[in-house]
């Protein structure tokens, strides 16, 4: 009975599947993505620092935007301007990481007695926690949201943090459009174009200064400090 199958229904279904996993900036569906988008004022200063989601199977963006809050649909700092499409073949549901998250219901064994939980489930488990989560841009943000997400799916054995999530979005996205594209590059140029002109010397000393200590407090925060940024 088996050999007998249905090709055309097979067809069928692989093309729903694929129409399903379709990306539509203008419907704002990103289906199984991570999203970024600039901040204000942080971004225009130090480009590749901004704001970050991640999206259901059916493209609706998630966000940790605030203090017990995650967005449903409705992404903090605009319409994302890059994306990154996750393959879920690269999904690991038996990454050492999956061990660190505790709760009741968090994880169902299959019958190898290895956890094992869908896309939607791991976004649904870490929204749950998130509302529950104070937002500071220092410590609790909107990348450890992510992170918290990616590790819990396993994606490329885990091992997200704040710090080679934000490296990995900014070297490998994808532009939604050229539009998009000017629209995070473009408020860095005029300003420093600004503050070069007016400040000269001083303003690229207070940039490079500003810099260093963002990204310096991300660095040692992630890799010196385990437990000041939360994930």
């Amino acid at each position: 009975m088996e050999g007998n199958a249905d090709p055309e229904h097979g067809l069928m279904t692989g093309e729903s599947y694929q129409q399903n996993m379709q990306i539509d900036p203008s419907r704002a569906r990103f289906p199984c993505c991570i999203v970024w988008s600039p901040l204000p004022v942080i971004s225009w200063l130090v480009p590749f620092i901004g704001h970050i989601g991640i999206c259901r199977e059916d493209g609706v963006i998630l966000d940790f935007a605030g203090p017990n809050f995650v967005c449903v649909d409705s992404f903090a700092f605009g319409s994302a301007t890059c994306y990154i499409q996750v393959n879920k073949e690269q999904q690991c549901c038996t990454s050492p990481y999956l061990s660190a998250f505790d709760g009741e219901d968090e994880y169902q064994p299959n019958e190898q007695g290895r956890e094992s939980l869908t896309w939607d489930d791991a976004l649904r488990k870490s929204t749950q926690e998130f509302q529950h989560r104070s937002y500071n841009l220092f410590t609790c943000n909107c990348h450890s949201f992510v992170a918290n997400n990616l590790n819990r799916l396993g994606f490329n054995s885990g091992g997200w943090n704040v710090v080679n999530l934000a490296a990995f979005v900014f070297l490998k996205g994808h532009w939604v459009s050229k539009a998009s594209m000017l629209r995070t590059f473009l408020p860095f140029v005029i300003v420093n174009f600004l503050g070069f002109a007016f400040g000269g010397l001083t303003y690229l000393t207070f940039l490079a200064f500003f810099t260093f200590l963002l990204v310096g407090w991300f660095l040692l925060g992630t890799y010196c400090f385990q437990n000041l940024i939360q994930l």
